[in-house]
């Protein structure tokens, strides 16, 4: 049932991502708020639905996107197993570890995103691609990774409390 939260969340991510955040790249790259925030969900030690986000946020994305339906889903899923790895073995750390996944989460979706233009007829230049989409959108989604980890921070808190122990 916590699951299903993640698609008025996503949903409206999209919205905002499309409407307003597209509007404001740097160079050519933007953020890609989904990505952040199912990140930032992925990293809370509580959180059992970090996969389901992933399922959701892949598909939504690709129903809205031109690009394959698979390309947003299988990137997703890869930077949220990146997550619940690095969850794993970097617990002490959880910032660091939002930084890593956000870092490798972006450079999978967007290598996802380039080859599936270049299979489809796009001609895109590698260096150009590298310097004006990804480099940017990169630094974008890492300054955006830290608030968006705060709030899923305490909306994991909030659906997932912590037991007392007596």
């Amino acid at each position: 049932m916590k699951a299903l939260l993640a698609v008025p969340i996503l949903a409206a991510l999209i919205i905002f991502q499309s409407a307003v955040v597209s509007h404001y790249p740097l160079l050519q790259g933007t953020a890609d708020l989904v990505l952040i925030a199912i990140v930032a969900w992925a990293i809370q030690k509580n959180v059992e639905s970090a996969w389901q986000w992933g399922i959701i946020g892949g598909l939504m994305i690709g129903f809205v996107s031109e690009i394959p339906l698979v390309v947003p889903l299988v990137s997703y899923l890869l930077a949220v197993g990146l997550t619940l790895a690095l969850r794993q073995r970097v617990w002490q750390i959880p910032i660091l570890a939002v930084l890593v996944a956000t870092f490798f989460g972006t450079l999978a979706v967007n290598l996802a995103t380039f080859t599936a233009l270049r299979i489809g007829g796009t001609p895109l230049p590698v260096f150009e691609s590298l310097n004006l989409v990804v480099l940017p959108s990169l630094v974008l989604n890492l300054l955006l990774s830290v608030p968006f980890y705060i709030f899923f921070g305490d909306l994991a808190k909030w659906l997932y409390p912590e037991e007392l122990e007596m």
